[in-house]
Parts: C-alpha cells; sequence; structure tokens
C-alpha cells in the first residue's frame, strides 16, 4: 500500500490534465452526446458547474481505484449535469410503508443441496432489454414489471416486454411517480387479473389515468413472496430457484450515480434507508474471488455498464440489497 501522501500526489497529478480548455472541449462533447439544451446562460453556468466537480470526483476515484484502493471504476454519463440529491429526488422513487406486513413463507432454502457459483438469467432470456424510467419515480413500477417477465419467460418461454406505465397509472396504493412498493403492484396485477404488455400500454414517464384494457392483457399473478430481511442466503436461494427477484437498495450516493464496471462496494451505504428498487438477475465471483450480484436499473443504457452495476455480495449486506426483496407466482 502506498503511503498516504503518496497517493494524494499521485491523484493531484492525475487531475492537473483536466485544465479549463480540456473541460471546455469535453463539456461541449458531453452536451452534444446526450442532448443537453438549457435556458440561458445562467442555467448552463450552474449546471457546468455542477458537470466539472462531478468530472474531477470521478478522476479522483478512478486514480485511487488504479491504486488498487477500489474495487470498481466510475465514469461520466447522462446525470453528469445531477447532484445526488437530485438523482434521489427525481430517479429513484421507492417507498417502504411504515408497517408492511411482509409475508414470506420461503421454504426453498431445505430444498437446495448445492448453489451453482453464478447465475445469470440473461442468458436464459428470462430479462428485457434495460429501459429509462425519466424523471419519474417510477423505479418500483421497472422492478416489478421485470420480475413478472422473468416469471412469464419462465413459465411459457416467452419474453414480452410488460407496461410499467399500467402499474404507475392504476395501482392506487402506490403514488405513480411520486413513488411506490413492488409488492403493492404484485398485489394489484393478481386482482386486477393482468397486466398490459409495454406495447399496448405504452411508457410516458409521467401520471395518467388508468387505462388498463384486458385485450392488451400480457401476464397474471396469482400471488407473491418477500424473502426474509436481511438474509443474503435467502436472496441467493431465491435466485438460483425463482428467477429475477425485485430488490430495493440505498442509491443516494454519487459513487452510484456514476458507476462504470467493476464490483462496486461503498461503505457509505446505508443498508436501512432503502429508496430505489431494481431487479437482482444473477449472482457471481470474479477471478479474484469477489461475490456480486448482477443488478439491472431503470437509469437507460448510458448509466452503468449498459445499465448494470455489480453489487457487492456478503459484504454485510451491502447498500440493503436484501433487506427488501420480492417476487411474484405465476
Amino acid at each position: 500500500m502506498l503511503p498516504c501522501v503518496c497517493v494524494l500526489l499521485l491523484v493531484a497529478s492525475a487531475l492537473a490534465h483536466l485544465d479549463e480548455a480540456t473541460l471546455d472541449a469535453q463539456w461541449d462533447q458531453w452536451k452534444v452526446t446526450h442532448r443537453k439544451e438549457y435556458n440561458g446562460l445562467d442555467e448552463e453556468g450552474i449546471r457546468r458547474a455542477i458537470w466539472e466537480k462531478n468530472m474531477r470526483m470521478i478522476e479522483a476515484h478512478n486514480q485511487e481505484s488504479a491504486l488498487g484502493m477500489h474495487s470498481y471504476e466510475m465514469g461520466m454519463n447522462h446525470l453528469g449535469d445531477m447532484t445526488s440529491e437530485e438523482v434521489a429526488e427525481k430517479m429513484t422513487g421507492l417507498q417502504v410503508p411504515m408497517n408492511s406486513d411482509r409475508s414470506f413463507t420461503m421454504a426453498l432454502d431445505d430444498k437446495v443441496s448445492k448453489l451453482p457459483k453464478s447465475i445469470d438469467y440473461r442468458r436464459k432470456g428470462m430479462v428485457s432489454p434495460v429501459k429509462n424510467q425519466g424523471s419519474c419515480g417510477s423505479c418500483w413500477a421497472f422492478s416489478s414489471a421485470g420480475a413478472l417477465e422473468g416469471q412469464l419467460a419462465k413459465k411459457t418461454g416467452q419474453l414480452i416486454d410488460l407496461s410499467p406505465q399500467n402499474l404507475v397509472d392504476c395501482v392506487k396504493e402506490n403514488d405513480g411517480c411520486g413513488g411506490g412498493y413492488m409488492t403493492n403492484a404484485f398485489k394489484y396485477v393478481e386482482e386486477n387479473g393482468g397486466i398490459d404488455s409495454e406495447e399496448a400500454y405504452p411508457y410516458f414517464g409521467q401520471d395518467q389515468p388508468c387505462r388498463y384494457n384486458s385485450s392488451g392483457m400480457a401476464a397474471q399473478c396469482k400471488s407473491y413472496k418477500e424473502i426474509p430481511v436481511g438474509d443474503e442466503h435467502a436472496l441467493t436461494v431465491a435466485l438460483f430457484k425463482v428467477g429475477p427477484i425485485s430488490v430495493g437498495i440505498d442509491a443516494t450516493l454519487s459513487s452510484f450515480q456514476f458507476y462504470q464496471k467493476g464490483v462496486y462496494y461503498d461503505r457509505n451505504c446505508n443498508k436501512d434507508d432503502i429508496n430505489h428498487a431494481v431487479l437482482a438477475v444473477g449472482y457471481g465471483v470474479t477471478p479474484k474471488m469477489k461475490k456480486y450480484w448482477i443488478v439491472k436499473n431503470s437509469w437507460s443504457e448510458s448509466w452503468g455498464n449498459k445499465g448494470y452495476i455489480l453489487m457487492a455480495r456478503n459484504r454485510g449486506n451491502a447498500c440493503g440489497i436484501a433487506n427488501l426483496a420480492s417476487y411474484p407466482i405465476m
């Protein structure tokens, strides 16, 4: 391990190349790439300052990562002109009921003699393409739809994109773009008699009147199960036995906002502050024996590794991934 002073000097040296001319060029290119437009120079000045601060933070982190101080790298993406507080406010949306009646009856563990080292449901045709929830707090709807898609594919062999907008508009126990909870979505699909396909009920990213039509129904749900709180082994078993699982995490950190590759672990993650719903689609282990979850996000393919993140497994329930996990039954 290098002495702290040497590390600081190396990072400072690496950041020195980010002079004003270089940053100007990168800023202009970033705006073009992500089609960013602003209402006047004042707004652009504010957004440029945020972007530059994020750029320097990313560069510093990656230099530390190159020195072996982190297990993952960060990268600039379409969220570059937003603070972590803005991202949390506009692009999360998981609302956990204060007195949620958890209904797990997972008797899966005693039926598993040996778990495989890795599993990836993307390779089994059970995971649809990555979506973009936009500035609507509908992560819960995308997570729920993804879990339903996985069970539909497992049951029928057909992978069909289901409608998060159907859930946003019609799950009255949730608050649409204001946020929601995955088991409420599963309960709605069960009681409603189905959920429409994405083709029949496209995503708009805004609250609208419920327009569910049974003619567009693509999947049904008999019930749902919840996984014991904080039990990473139970989550592993559920992934192996069931398929993709809806999970909640803490996604408020800038390190999550700009994750790019590697196994994500940030000790500042708060496992008790679960605010963002995602979809666990598998697990594995790196050649260096770092265990991870494979997690699908709903912030577009411009985020993370084409919309996915590898999150540390068996690291004290990092980011709370096992605190809120559930799946539908078809």
